[in-house]
């Protein structure tokens, strides 16, 4: 197996739950060696987030964001279990934690201690609202959808905001804390230099919200929910056929005229209503009343290879199933197995040429790398 791209790199994972998990997973992925230190006999919370449970008894949850690492059983509550930690963290490159902001300072495990041990220590804090006036509130994924504002822009109707059906905070801040890590560890790599790593889940939503957020702060714009609809491009929404609903995506001119030709209403490319994509917004609502009359004389099929075939992008709207079924006729192998277990893994999204990603290891059972990690051993790996 040729090297991952964090061969080598030691982290020592303090996180539960899913921000910090996804993104230490990743590191795994890339090679890194991920230390998942967990509370004896109870460990992650997601352990006990089921159904479903896997074909072994283990909830599906934890399997998802937990591969690629080993499990250590430590408690923070007492002397020996923070001794046990501060030796750990003597080999770490970097160190992730998501406890409420305070609790690994009071424990002695706060950036500012490390530190002093591992000059070079990159130390990534997830919290769920900072560590200021936010330090107290809790960091739950639905919370921060509804106060961020993704649940004001996302439902069918105005009465009915609606979270996402993931906890798709929780993932974009995963993602913003290990870009955050990887770039600390270029930045150690020509300095020698560690530092510490800070986001939280608001500040992560309140990026991810893009051109909603931008068209606020630029216009003094406060988006609402308009269902499937964009707000600034039309047509951009789903539409009923004969039999399923599908998506429709025309980003521009050229797209909507392959679409106008597809659909038998070549008229509509010369109305002055819908001539440009500023106009076709102005009148969505009688654009769409045109394509819907249109979309339900075929099923959803017929028209994905239609317009497909033209350019136009429009798919089907599909259940899970169908999306890793679609995923795999595209070869994009969205399934990979995992040594150590019979359940199938979700891919790393990234392909890196030299230095590709590895699924070396099953989710961990709790603790079971307590024989190897006794408390005399620390593996001689230098100074930063």
């Amino acid at each position: 197996m040729s090297p991952g791209a964090l061969d080598g790199v030691v982290v020592v994972d303090f996180s539960r739950v899913l921000a910090g998990p996804y993104a230490t997973m990743m590191l795994g992925d890339f090679g890194a060696d991920v230390i998942k230190v967990e509370r004896p006999g109870v460990g992650d919370d997601t352990r006990a987030w089921g159904p479903p449970y896997d074909a072994q008894g283990v909830a599906t949850y934890f399997n998802a964001i937990n591969r690629n690492k080993r499990s250590l059983t430590l408690d923070l509550a007492t002397p020996q279990g923070i001794e046990r930690a501060r030796e750990l963290i003597e080999t770490a490159d970097i160190v992730v934690e998501n406890f409420r902001p305070g609790t690994m300072e009071r424990l002695g495990l706060g950036y500012d201690d490390l530190r002093q041990i591992r000059p070079g220590l990159i130390y990534c804090s997830i919290t769920g609202f900072g560590r200021d006036g936010g330090a107290a509130l809790p960091g739950y994924d639905l919370l921060v959808q509804a106060v961020g504002g993704l649940m004001s822009v996302t439902g069918a109707t105005p009465a009915e905001p609606t979270k996402v059906g993931v906890a798709l905070v929780d993932v974009l801040t995963g993602l913003h804390a290990l870009s955050g890590m990887l770039a600390a560890l270029h930045h150690r790599d020509r300095t020698g230099e560690g530092q510490r790593v800070e986001t939280n889940l608001l500040s992560s939503l309140l990026s991810s919200m893009v051109n909603q957020a931008s068209g606020y702060l630029g216009a003094g714009v406060v988006p609402g929910i308009m269902g499937n609809r964009h707000p600034s491009i039309t047509p951009y929404e789903t539409f009923e056929t004969a039999d399923r609903p599908i998506a429709l995506a025309v980003g521009n001119d050229k797209q909507f005229a392959a679409l106008a030709d597809r659909l038998g209403l070549p008229e509509i490319c010369t109305d002055p209503r819908f001539g440009s994509n500023p106009d076709r917004v102005a009148n969505r609502e009688a654009l769409c009343a045109i394509l819907a009359e249109a979309f339900r004389t075929r099923g959803a099929d017929h028209w994905h290879g239609e317009l497909t075939e033209a350019g136009v992008p429009a798919g089907p709207i599909n259940s899970l199933a169908e999306a890793f079924s679609y995923a795999e006729q595209l070869g994009l192998g969205p399934i990979v197995p995992v040594p150590g277990t019979a359940t199938p893994q979700v891919a790393n999204p990234l392909t890196l040429s030299a230095t590709p990603v590895s699924y070396r290891l099953a989710p961990p059972s709790l603790g079971e790398e307590e024989a190897e990690w006794g408390t005399s051993h620390r593996p001689d790996r230098g100074e930063f």
